[in-house]
């Protein structure tokens, strides 16, 4: 579990030292000649840092000040204090004092290693309780969301100066980048923040549905309109509106919608006169609405209205550099959640193989993922056998040993299966692959795993032609060329079979000969 630390020491040596061993551990370090320089950087580094070291002995502000300043502000970060001065008096005072651990120079880099471990272990599990346990009204804020790219710290600064106002906001961007959570945060540091947050996802409210579901509708409206309903609007009222997916809303209803933000007013179906409705709106799509625009599947005066500030948040695959951060996250929520609390991390080639992967489905798939891998995992770490699918895609085959959260052996002595088109050719889904391990033949090499790919290389799924062909001449070769051996496999007649094979080009002489050759 990687993680930014702060150095703080005067010794510029033990500084050098330190940093090198914090690194090749596999964390961030970073480093301050004082107590005084450390607790700046802290405060600048607003909940940057996961974990300090800090020096007891320093000529400006000691190691014991240091933790009485950071108990005073309220500051959780875990502390490893070290000193040379190892006495029972001094590690009772530091622990006391709000010290996670105590170390004596000079350091013993596995003692160090450990000690790391277990306070950003207990760090990650002290943070999911922490955030379960924080009432709703306190709200999502934009320091909840976890980032070092450079791109969303753009998209940060524009939500954050949005906040402050009432302006409707347009966050477009592919599906599962966490647009929801860009507008919780929004809602989160505005002066609405303790009022209702309400999501309507326009695409999976049925057409007839739509007007109902947003304006509210009285008794009697229509057939079977037996109570009067309150719409998502109404219940909006002096709160925040997140309408997902806006471009699904059919034209009719944009007509409505047009006019709820324009005039602030709403008509229930069936009402006799508008109702007035204070709430604040945030949109988001997937699609390119002006392009919609063009096409006329979306009105041109709402689109204005609506995209009065927009945001864009990139995909993961543009911003790469969150994936450790949100694979850490993620394990170490799915672990307190499930139980599974010996689970310390993930391993650093296993968060190399996430980062290279382009994660169509971005941060919502990098999320599934994890939580499968933490179901998956029996040991203290994850691993890349994790992540089976993922590991197929990236060129990490060997890695393919559980089905459907079941492990799956492979044979005894596997052989890879070519194909017309090699599997590592070209990314596909999660979905892409079918899993074919067949028992080696004297004249073939051991490989872990072969397997046959269900899409093509632009993604779309493969012709059956394609797939049978492959299957046939897969068959031929294991079953060293004899032919009712295949038909019988295949289920299939010798007839069909050699009829097949003159289509496809595979047959080597007339049906009489293949059928004396058996």
């Amino acid at each position: 579990m990687a993680g930014r630390i702060l150095i703080v020491d005067d010794d510029p040596i033990q500084r050098r030292l330190l940093e090198e061993a914090v690194r090749r551990f596999g964390h961030e370090p970073v480093t301050a000649d004082g107590g005084e320089a450390g607790l700046a950087m802290l405060a600048a580094a607003r909940g940057d840092f996961q974990l300090m070291i800090l020096d007891l002995v320093m000529p400006d502000l000691d190691g014991m000040a240091v933790l009485e300043r950071l108990a005073k502000a309220g500051e959780t970060l875990p502390v490893i204090v070290q000193t040379s001065r190892g006495s029972i008096d001094t590690v009772v005072g530091a622990m006391r004092a709000g010290a996670f651990d105590f170390i004596v120079k000079p350091v013993n880099h596995e003692r160090l290693a450990v000690s790391i471990q277990n306070a950003l272990k207990v760090t990650a599990l002290e943070g999911e309780i922490r955030r379960a346990r924080r009432p709703v009204a306190a709200g999502l804020t934009f320091r909840d969301i976890i980032t070092r790219s450079p791109e969303m710290a753009r998209v940060l600064r524009l939500g954050e100066r949005a906040a402050t106002s009432g302006i409707p906001i347009l966050i477009e961007g592919e599906s599962g980048v966490g647009k929801e959570l860009v507008a919780r945060a929004i809602q989160g540091a505005s002066d609405r923040k303790t009022k209702p947050f309400v999501t309507v996802n326009c695409g999976a409210i049925p057409e007839n549905l739509v007007q109902s579901t947003l304006f509210g509708h009285e008794k009697g409206a229509f057939t079977g309109a037996v109570d009067r309903h309150t719409g998502k609007f109404q219940e909006a009222h002096t709160g925040t509106l997140f309408l997902d997916e806006v471009g699904e809303l059919p034209l009719e209803v944009q007509v409505q919608l047009l006019r709820a933000i324009q005039e602030g007013e709403i008509e229930p179906v069936g009402a006799r006169r508008s109702q007035k409705v204070d709430f604040r709106l945030i949109s988001a799509t997937n699609r390119r609405l002006l392009d919609m625009v063009k096409e006329g599947r979306f009105r041109e005066d709402l689109y204005y209205r609506l995209n009065v500030y927009p945001i864009f948040v990139p995909p993961l695959r543009d911003r790469r550099e969150d994936i450790p951060l949100l694979v850490e996250h993620f394990v170490s929520r799915f672990a307190a959640e499930e139980g599974k609390r010996r689970i310390a991390g993930i391993r650093p080639d296993a968060v190399a193989m996430l980062s290279a992967f382009n994660w169509p489905g971005n941060i919502r798939q990098l999320e599934n993922a994890v939580f499968r891998a933490v179901i998956l995992c029996d040991g203290g770490e994850l691993t890349v056998d994790e992540f089976p699918q993922i590991a197929a895609q990236t060129g990490h085959v060997s890695a393919i040993r559980r089905v459907e959260g079941a492990d799956a052996p492979p044979p005894a002595e596997p052989i890879v299966v070519e194909t017309a088109s090699p599997p590592a050719a070209a990314p596909v889904s999660d979905a892409g692959l079918i899993g074919v391990a067949v028992p080696v033949s004297d004249h073939r090499d051991p490989a872990p795993f072969g397997f046959m790919r269900s899409l093509a290389d632009d993604g779309h799924v493969r012709p059956l032609t394609e797939i049978e062909e492959e299957m046939i001449r897969l068959a031929i070769d294991h079953y060293g060329g004899r032919m009712a051996e295949v038909a019988r496999r295949l289920g299939i007649g010798r007839s069909t079979l050699y009829r097949k094979l003159k289509e496809y080009g595979l047959a080597t002489g007339d049906d009489d000969a293949g059928v004396a050759a058996e």
